[in-house]
């Protein structure tokens, strides 16, 4: 049942933009110029051992939207066909405002990241052979694809003339699983005895089912729930789980704990597992360390500081004594040859050329918000921060933007490149009152655009580090 629940939150965007009807199909075979005065064509083929889809409406203004979908596990189908939007309702109106689409499969599943940039590339490649050459091309993507649109940019700039990564990835490979490495750590050595397999992971399967059983039954006891929540803070796990209910109050501790415990159950934990064993084998091994880390200082630094203390209080228990505990167990180190596979895909530079716009949940446990603040990190280090704008919306959920708010972020990029500059565009108010506007069928919640700062990224790594 949990892998069952995973499956469909994480990948129910990703699906739904599958039902996106047309008017026309054309054979991937075919030479002409895509253009059908009746309607929109589309082409759905496969390129290089990836599905693709292209749709090219009657009315198409030049611009392509070269969309990167999120994560699927690697015992899923390659999505066929492929998605070209993060939800139908979004596509639809982009085709209609004169906007064509095109996505990959990706030609494997997981955190393939090698074979994105390749087959994104490819398509673009195959578009302006079948179709014509844009004369914008916008790259954007939600979570796994948020971190491969900031990498396509990145790699190949001269091929897109914007970007906008949603719910990305955006601390880059290396520290985002560095970061998850600290939480299951932390739960390996307090409530697992040491038990669990975090690295060179050979059996995922049994080892996310016997890590759900420790979960659970931790959940039951007040010292569980504290050693829960310190497993939390050292990835900054928000305290918020459910985007139709509001945030908890900032001193509702026993709130935000369980709402922790189901990001864990529900989602997290099938990817500290499985999908990380999925990404040591693509890898060649562990790319992930902890040598030298100080779990008191992180503590210090999270968000989730003060329920941790408040908890463990009402426990009886000793935080000190546990983060001895954690200071004084052997640490893992990682293998050079995979740590090098995962830095080359990706760790960002910051070396933008061209604008991005970013966007983010703040409620977000799957990738939280704070990966916003690692990229305008080295952006700012190189630099760039002109080119850069990030926006958020207040909600829980991973990618859990309406598609009132995807079709805002995405017009702000546009005015962004027609008047060159970003002006007031990304006020909060202002993103509100555009999303509002686009009425109900569009706006399922109501538009929550926030002015907001994430925290500091716990365990940082771009180009600033050093292999």
């Amino acid at each position: 049942m949990r892998r069952y629940l995973l499956f469909l939150l994480v990948l129910l965007t990703l699906l739904s933009g599958l039902t996106v009807t047309t008017t026309h199909v054309v054979h991937a075979a075919s030479t002409s110029k895509c253009i059908n005065p009746g309607g929109t064509n589309t082409l759905h083929g496969t390129l290089q051992g990836a599905n693709y889809t292209i749709e090219v409406p009657a009315n198409w203004n030049g611009t392509l939207a070269l969309y990167s979908h999120g994560y699927v596990f690697a015992d899923q189908p390659l999505l066929n066909p492929a998605p070209d939007a993060p939800d139908p309702l979004s596509g639809t109106a982009l085709l209609q405002q004169g906007y064509a689409l095109a996505g990959s499969s990706f030609s494997q599943n997981g955190w393939a990241l090698q074979q994105a940039f390749h087959d994104q590339i490819a398509l673009l490649d195959f578009f302006n052979q079948t179709c014509g050459t844009p004369t914008r091309t916008i790259a954007w993507g939600q979570s796994l694809g948020g971190i491969i649109t900031a990498g396509l940019v990145q790699l190949n700039p001269d091929r897109f003339t914007a970007a906008l990564p949603m719910c990305g990835v955006l601390a880059g490979g290396i520290g985002t699983w560095n970061q998850a490495l600290d939480g299951a750590f932390a739960f390996n050595v307090l409530l697992a005895r040491n038990s669990l397999p975090l690295v060179h992971i050979t059996n995922p399967t049994t080892a996310l089912l016997q890590a759900s059983t420790i979960l659970d039954a931790a959940q039951l006891t007040s010292q569980g729930r504290a050693r829960i929540a310190l497993t939390a803070a050292l990835t900054d796990l928000p305290g918020w789980f459910d985007p139709a209910s509001p945030e908890s109050a900032q001193s509702d501790f026993t709130a935000q704990e369980n709402n922790q415990y189901l990001w864990m159950s529900v989602i997290d934990f099938a990817f500290a597992f499985e999908a990380r064993a999925e990404l040591e084998g693509r890898a060649g091994g562990n790319f992930s360390w902890n040598t030298n880390v100080d779990y008191s200082q992180q503590l210090g630094n999270s968000v989730d500081r003060d329920e941790v203390a408040a908890l463990y209080k009402q426990a009886g228990l000793d935080l000190n004594k546990d983060l001895h505990t954690l200071a004084s167990t052997a640490r893992i180190k990682a293998d050079p040859a995979a740590e090098a596979y995962l830095n080359k895909y990706i760790t960002f530079n910051g070396n933008l050329r061209i604008p991005v716009l970013t966007a983010h949940t703040t409620g977000d446990g799957l990738v939280v918000n704070q990966e916003e603040q690692a990229y305008a990190s080295v952006v700012s280090y190189q630099g760039n921060s002109g080119l850069l704008r990030q926006i958020f919306v207040h909600r829980a959920g991973h990618c859990a933007f309406t598609p009132a708010e995807t079709l805002t972020a995405f017009q702000t990029l546009i005015s962004r490149l027609d008047n060159k500059a970003w002006g007031n565009s990304t006020d909060p108010a202002l993103l509100n009152q555009k999303a509002a506007a686009l009425g109900l069928l569009f706006n399922p919640a109501p538009p929550a655009f926030i002015a907001f700062q994430p925290s500091v990224f716990l365990r940082p790594f771009d180009v600033r580090n050093h292999l």
